[in-house]
This record gives structure tokens, sequence and C-alpha cells, in this order.
């Protein structure tokens, strides 16, 4: 496991091994709990796929896509473990949507899906916090997805040799009740579909995170309410709504 901290003023990626942490390229070692936990990475754009877990799909009887759906979400929306999801006074409903992110490890442009490993830098966990009043209201998303605080993930990334991404199960609680959950072998794209796909269209750039697609089980959020995502092999992001 690999993760972005905090120690003062110094922030720092270091290796997390039994609740201890040895930054990159030094000699020291923290405990984690001396350490603020950061985004895990500094992406210049998060691409979303949405509609992509077929137990999803037969939940909203909606056919499954011919191609991914993708949208973005800005830099700026980013927070990360224990950070707090700020609810927009202009909604007035908010909801959760638990995901699995792949982070780009190298900058790239137009790469073939059996290639896709050698760009990877890893996997996190990933909340895409959706205004859905207004992402019904507008006819399209970007308003909706876009707030401050709207991109939740972390709390750290896990290795692509690390596990296998083909049938993780995926969890999302509030409030300690289980409200969604399911495995990552439901996806309808796969990661390095997604990731051809992508390719494409776009250029790549370190950092950059993914959001593969949420599964069944969406639903509302209210203000005082903690959210956790959970994914095997991964870990738990945590996050406070206020």
């Amino acid at each position: 496991m690999i993760g972005r901290f905090r120690a003062g003023d110094e922030v720092f990626y270091g290796e997390i091994d039994d609740n201890r942490v040895y930054p990159k390229g030094s000699s020291g070692i923290y405990e984690l709990s001396e350490l603020r936990i950061l985004p895990p990475a500094c992406p210049s754009k998060i691409i979303c796929v949405g509609l992509n877990y077929r137990d999803h799909a037969e939940e909203l009887s909606m056919e499954v896509p011919e191609a991914p759906i993708l949208f973005l979400k800005p830099p700026s929306a980013v927070v990360g473990h224990e950070d707090k999801i700020l609810y927009p006074a202009c909604s007035s409903r908010v909801d959760y949507e638990a995901e699995l992110a792949v982070v780009i490890g190298k900058r790239f442009k137009n790469i073939k899906a059996d290639r896709a490993e050698d760009v990877i830098a890893g996997y996190t966990c990933f909340n895409d916090v959706t205004a859905r009043d207004l992402q019904q209201k507008d006819g399209q998303w970007t308003r909706a997805k876009s707030f401050d605080t709207f991109a939740a993930f972390g709390p750290f990334i896990a290795c692509s040799d690390e596990l296998d991404v083909s049938d993780l199960k995926i969890s999302c609680r509030v409030n300690g009740e289980t409200r969604q959950e399911s495995s990552t072998s439901n996806l309808i794209f796969d990661i390095p579909y997604l990731i051809e796909f992508i390719s494409e269209i776009m250029t790549l750039e370190v950092g950059d995170v993914i959001a593969t697609g949420t599964p069944p089980g969406v639903g509302e959020m209210q203000r005082g309410d903690c959210v956790e995502v959970e994914i095997q092999g991964i870990g738990t992001l945590r996050n406070e709504v206020i």
C-alpha cells in the first residue's frame, strides 16, 4: 500500500506496513497515527464511468450501454479520507456512489487494453458524490457532480500486483448500515477496456483518476451522516457529511 501524508509542513508519499509509514526517499519511519492522510493522488482530471455494473442496470431496468458513458469531475472536487463532504445549500438531495478507482502511473495516449497494466499505479476507493436533484433538473451531469468535496477518494493506493481487481467485494455503509454491496465481477466494461477507450479520447497524466462506476443501492446522504466506502484488499474510505 502507498499513501500520501502530511507531517507538519512536509508532504510525502510513503509505504504502509503494519500501521508504520516508510517515506519514499527517506530513512525515517512514522506511526500512521502521527500523520494526516491526504488524497493519495493529485489528478489533473477525474474521469467517471456511468452505469457500469450489470446489477445496477438491472436495478434501474435500463439496458446495458453499448459503450462506456463518461463524465468528468474537476480537481477542485477532491477530498481524502476523513475529510468532510459539504452539502450544497442549493441541493435537497445528495447521494453516495461507492466506486473502485484506478490511479494512473504514467503519461500516455492511445494504449491498447493488453498493455493497460503498464500504466496503472494502483487502485483506491472512491465516492462519486452527486446532487441528484440538480442532475435531474439540469438534464446533464456537470453541476451535480462537480461541487467542492464531491470527489472523495482514498485512503491509500493498493498496487496492481497486490490484488485481482476482476472480483473484489465493494460496499457502502451509511452510519454503519450497509447500503451497497456487490463485486467488481459485475462491471460491464472492465478496467483494461476502459483505459483503451478513454485513452483514445484524451491524454492521461500521472495521478489522473478513473472512477469505474457504482453498484446498485445508490441512495441519499444527510448532513451528519458518516459514509464509508470499503473495497476488499484496499481498505475503507470514511467521510462525514456536513
